[in-house]
């Protein structure tokens, strides 16, 4: 089997090149640049509690320990007493770090992967695709011709891939521009964010908004918040906001700093019209731009990277169905659209001013939105679902109720694995396989060889081995909101599908199929389904598929 094409290694290109080769699948990752990031300690990543994971199951070895997750986040606005938001525990906290740091870390674990082969200094310039693979031309250290099954654009905003297919890339530029600075200092709050609206400390027609990230190694990241068209920012005023906005913190006084780096970080709202051509499909920047009120661009090509890459892989050993493919777009762009219809919703109300910005209890609301979108919460953060996808199980009888909704992400709890190991959820994630877990309060006190082979198992165990993809079985002493004996099917990316009372053979391989893009009881591929996922403006027309896009240089 041809291997999948994968260009650009940012973040994403890489972490997708990773998971595929997790799952069997062997990968070409075209880095344009030369295979070397330049240190930004300014330009950095905040990772949710799932893409984290994520990340380390990958293999990145740049990640900071767990004890550099935020405790908690300050909101203060004028000279009030700051409103703190403590973490029920470090791991529903994000991860900061530098993003040449994540990069260097996963370029790290795909050069010493057999499956991935990183090809640097090389450039895409032609691409076609027929019935059975891509054929993507390159120039550069490898003047070439790739022939792949598939190809992947994660080439970021100014993506080649997405030009050569002819998909269009509407939004809005300049939403939001920040001056940003890295410095080394001490802060009256370690560890611990702060969003300051309208600080006094800065004075008459200065940013009238500023936020504080800690990074590991006593370093913090501050924005200042500026207007859409204003001046330039010179070293001068900048060196200026950061004595002005420290001493605010510290009663007065500038505490030493060590500035690193600065700049201006200008933010865009863009979302491509298809995110897949026949066999080429686009992730990460290449698909959407945003960052407006704290939302996080990176930690949403990394969800991209994970719902892709189990359902390639899927296809590649498989053949899976067009279903299956087309539940990447109907998922992730659907996502991706309501995160930025959420931001062009709230950015009115928190920069439009108005009357309504004087109403009782705006200013909480409007601090409330922003905490939100900086922590990754609400509908401006939180991890997605996708209750609506085509990949959704019918209802089906013997549904079992749990805290978690059908499409969410499941909680990561503890399970017990087939060889009596107990790890979390999200450890076993990224495998290509499904996981079924049986909640059985008391098994996490009791000798596996006790439970195993008693009450349910026997029958479970039996059900599991004759669903039509590989799973895992699995015990957990505990699942939020499940009563004992709730079983649960989960999809590779961590995904609930389904939920049931007791053991149900037939329900259980309904909604296994239902997983895999295929009508209950069918063997082969199922028909193509519909192609999911509406624009955050307007609404969008697939093409059919294939598309074969012309090459521009003659084949030799």
């Amino acid at each position: 089997m041809d291997p999948v094409i994968v260009v650009g290694a940012g973040p994403v290109g890489l972490a997708l090149s990773l998971a595929l080769a997790g799952q069997g699948v062997s990968c070409v990752l075209l880095d344009e640049g030369p295979g070397k990031d330049e240190p930004r300690p300014a330009r950095t990543v905040v990772l949710p509690p799932d893409t984290a994971a994520m990340v380390r199951r990958l293999g990145c070895a740049t990640l900071p320990d767990e004890g550099a997750r935020w405790s908690g986040w300050h909101t203060a606005r004028r000279r009030q007493e700051p409103t703190r938001t403590a973490f029920e525990d470090s791991g529903t906290a994000p991860l900061h770090l530098p993003q040449h740091a994540l990069t260097r870390g996963l370029r790290a674990a795909a050069a010493a992967h057999p499956l991935v082969r990183l090809v640097t200094d090389c450039k895409l310039d032609s691409l076609e695709q027929d019935a059975r693979g891509v054929t993507a031309h390159t120039r550069g250290s490898e003047t070439t011709w790739w022939r792949g099954s598939h190809v992947v654009g994660c080439d970021g905003a100014r993506s080649t891939v997405r030009k050569l297919l002819g998909i269009r890339f509407p939004g809005r530029t300049a939403v939001e521009r920040y001056a940003v600075a890295a410095l080394r200092t001490e802060l009256p709050w370690p560890n611990e964010g702060m969003l300051h609206r309208m600080p006094p400390a800065l004075g008459s027609g200065a940013p009238d908004e500023v936020t504080a990230r800690p990074l590991p190694d006593g370093v913090w990241r501050l924005d200042w918040l500026l207007p859409p068209r204003g001046e330039l920012v010179t070293p001068d005023l900048l060196i200026g906001w950061i004595r002005d906005t420290l001493g605010g913190w510290c009663e007065g006084t500038t505490p030493p700093y060590e500035l690193l780096d600065t700049g201006v970080h200008t933010v865009h709202h863009r979302l491509a019209r298809r995110w897949r051509v026949g066999r080429a499909f686009l992730a990460g920047d290449a698909a959407h731009l945003l960052g407006a009120l704290g939302t996080q661009g990176v930690a949403e090509g990394l969800r991209d990277a994970e719902n892709l890459a189990w359902k390639l892989a899927a296809t590649w050993h498989h053949d899976a169905s067009e279903t299956l493919l087309d539940s990447y777009q109907a998922e992730r762009r659907t996502a991706v659209a309501a995160r930025l219809r959420a931001a062009d919703q709230a950015l009115p109300l928190l920069r439009g001013g108005g009357l309504r910005t004087y109403l009782p209890g705006a200013a909480r609301s409007q601090e409330a939105l922003l905490t939100d979108g900086h922590l990754g919460r609400g509908r401006l953060g939180s991890a997605p679902g996708y209750g609506r996808s085509p990949l959704a199980p019918a209802p089906a009888e013997g549904a079992a109720g749990t805290a978690t909704e059908p499409g969410d992400q499941a909680a990561d709890v503890l399970v017990t694995a087939p060889d009596g190991a107990t790890v979390r959820l999200r450890d076993l994630l990224g495998r290509g396989r499904l996981l079924v877990v049986l909640v059985a309060p008391g098994t996490g006190v009791w000798d596996r060889r006790h439970w195993a082979k008693a009450g349910l198992m026997p029958r479970l165990s039996e059900a599991v081995t004759a669903l039509p993809v590989r799973a895992e079985l699995l015990v957990a002493d505990d699942y939020p909101g499940a009563v004992a004996h709730t079983v649960l099917l989960v999809r590779p990316d961590g995904h609930l599908a389904a939920a049931f009372t007791g053991v149900r053979p037939a329900e259980l391989r309904a909604a296994a199929e239902s997983v895999l893009g295929r009508a209950p009881e069918e063997e082969g591929p199922a028909a193509p389904g519909p192609r999911g996922g509406t624009d955050h403006q307007e609404a969008e027309t697939a093409a059919p598929v294939p598309v074969i896009v012309p090459s521009t240089t003659p084949r030799t």
